[in-house]
């Protein structure tokens, strides 16, 4: 089955795919429907989010990748009604979103750092 998701820098060295936090699981969304999940696009526009487009992927390949990193996946069907708060993210992101530069994470950050900076700040220490 083809789902579509919401890709950063699609087809790059950088890519990354769009998901949200509930609970201390990350989430990735898939969109059953190409409307809805550009609708989402918009939506995260609004909020000043960088804008993802929209790749359609095989449902498994998803599942894959989801289980390998211990993400869970989630289906927005089409026509989708959330009944609770939780399921109204499926539709509409959160408020708050993770800054660009910590999508990559704390080891990324400390693998650029400078060998001149590490080794200044252990002179400093002595």
């Amino acid at each position: 089955m083809k789902i579509f998701v919401l890709l950063y820098n699609s087809g790059t060295d950088k890519e990354g795919i769009h998901s949200i936090e509930l609970k201390g699981k990350t989430i990735v969304l898939m969109f059953e429907d190409k409307d809805d999940a550009t609708r989402y696009c918009g939506l995260l526009e609004a909020q000043d989010f960088p804008l993802p487009t929209v790749e359609m992927i095989d449902i498994e390949e998803i599942r894959d990748f989801c289980i390998k990193l211990d993400y869970e996946c989630k289906l927005v069907e089409k026509n989708f009604v959330p009944k609770t708060a939780e399921e109204r993210l499926l539709i509409s992101p959160p408020q708050k979103n993770l800054e660009v530069e910590d999508w990559e994470g704390e080891n990324n950050r400390n693998e650029n750092t400078d060998i001149n900076t590490i080794k200044e700040n252990l002179e400093k220490l002595l």
